[in-house]
């Protein structure tokens, strides 16, 4: 815990208008958290939107994979293995990623750390009026009963920063979770915010509510930057 009369650190907050290539967006990723390490950038918290696209952790199995990866490409979706926990899940317009960019400290407590993104987005939708949502005492994520809103799936460089992060659901086409079982669970579903509380949650509606509850939560002034000028080429 900080101190009561220490100064707040200043956070950067990075927000790529329009659908960010996952790509481009898993690159810069690394790149910032190598920044992170190196001390050259203070924390920071990146919010997108992608394309659609599917992401395979590292605790992926075939058998969770419904469509094979031609039949994705075709419906205008990629397929990417990455180096995050968990395993299958979908991220596309409609729907809010964050990719906070964290310096833990040493010897991390990385399950306090996602339990801490648990709580930020079950209080920034409680501030857009979807109540009632909380934590599956098994899997992470945000549940609205044993249907998920919000998947987390993140690594931790050299036991230090953090990477990846996790995806909300607002308007997504939740039909493009049929070519996958979601996190790898057989058992369990998805929805989206819109579909809990009866009208439009947008992911522009969601966006600052879930930086203020971040910033809240890790005691971060979170100031928006352009993301060029994020950290040192």
């Amino acid at each position: 815990m900080r101190a009561a009369s220490s100064p707040t650190p200043e956070a950067a907050l990075i927000r790529p208008p329009g659908l960010v290539p996952y790509t481009d967006a898993n690159e810069e990723m690394h790149r910032l958290a190598g920044c992170r390490l190196a001390a050259e950038i203070p924390d920071t918290l990146i919010l997108l939107e992608h394309p659609p696209v599917y992401t395979a952790g590292r605790r992926w199995k075939p058998e969770h994979l419904r469509w094979a990866r031609e039949q994705m490409e075709a419906a205008g979706a990629e397929l990417h293995l990455v180096d995050r926990g968990g395993s299958v899940t979908f991220h596309g317009p409609g729907q809010l990623v964050g990719y906070p960019i964290l310096d833990l400290g040493r010897r991390p407590d990385v399950l306090a750390y996602v339990r801490a993104l648990e709580e930020v987005v079950i209080r920034a939708c409680s501030d857009a009026g979807v109540e009632g949502l909380g934590r599956n005492p098994v899997n992470s994520g945000v549940w609205s009963g044993d249907r998920k809103v919000c998947a987390i799936g993140v690594r931790v460089m050299r036991m230090r920063v953090t990477l990846h992060g996790f995806a909300l659901n607002c308007t997504t086409d939740l039909s493009w979770y049929d070519a996958i079982v979601p996190c790898g669970l057989t058992d369990e579903g998805v929805t989206s915010l819109s579909r809990l509380a009866g009208r439009e949650v947008t992911v522009e509606e969601m966006a600052p509510l879930v930086a203020s509850r971040f910033a809240e939560r890790f005691a971060l002034d979170l100031r928006q930057v352009d993301a060029s000028a994020a950290a040192p080429a």
